[in-house]
C-alpha cells in the first residue's frame, strides 16, 4: 500500500517559517507499527529544504507532490489549521478516486467534510482506526469507488 502523508507545512505564515513537522514522525510511526509493509511518501522527506527552493524547483516539487498524492492508494492529511497545499493534495486525490483520511479539529470545514472518507480529531483516534484494519479497508477497490462520493463521513 502506498500512503501519501499530506499536511501543513507553511500554513498561513507570511514568511519562510514552517509549522512544527513532528506530527509526520508520529504518523509514520503509527503506520509502521500497524502496516509495516506500507510505503509512506512524505513531502518533507522528499524535499527537506523545499522552503529555500527557487521558483522553478518549487514548481517542480509542488506539482510532483500533487501528482503523487493523486496516485497514492490513500492520502492521510494532517491539518491543525487551514493549509492550501494540503487542500490541493486532498482535492486531486479525491478527483482521482483515492480515499482521504483527515486528522483535524476543523470538523465543520467544507473541504474537510466533502473530500474526506474519514475524519479524526486526533492522531490517537487515527491510530485506533488503523489498528483495527480501517486504513486497509478504505484502500480496497470497493472503498476507492465509494471515496469518489465521500462527503462528511467520519
Amino acid at each position: 500500500m502506498r500512503i501519501f502523508l499530506s499536511g501543513i507545512i507553511q500554513g498561513s505564515h507570511a514568511g519562510t517559517q514552517i509549522h512544527d513537522q513532528d506530527y509526520r514522525d508520529e504518523l509514520k510511526e503509527i503506520i509502521r507499527e500497524w502496516l509495516p509493509a506500507a510505503e509512506v511518501v512524505c513531502p518533507i522527506d522528499r524535499h527537506p529544504n523545499g522552503i529555500a527552493y527557487g521558483p522553478e524547483d518549487s514548481r517542480r516539487a509542488f506539482f510532483g507532490l500533487v501528482e503523487e498524492a493523486a496516485a497514492a492508494d490513500i492520502v492521510i492529511a494532517y491539518i491543525p489549521e487551514a493549509s492550501m497545499g494540503t487542500a490541493i493534495e486532498m482535492w486531486e486525490a479525491h478527483k482521482a478516486g483515492r480515499p482521504v483520511v483527515t486528522i483535524t479539529p476543523l470538523r465543520h470545514n467544507w473541504v474537510v467534510n466533502l473530500l474526506s472518507a474519514r475524519v479524526f480529531g486526533t492522531a490517537a483516534e487515527f491510530a485506533a482506526f488503523i489498528q483495527v484494519g480501517g486504513l486497509e479497508e478504505l484502500a480496497s477497490p470497493t472503498a476507492r469507488k465509494d471515496a469518489e462520493t465521500a462527503g462528511g463521513r467520519s
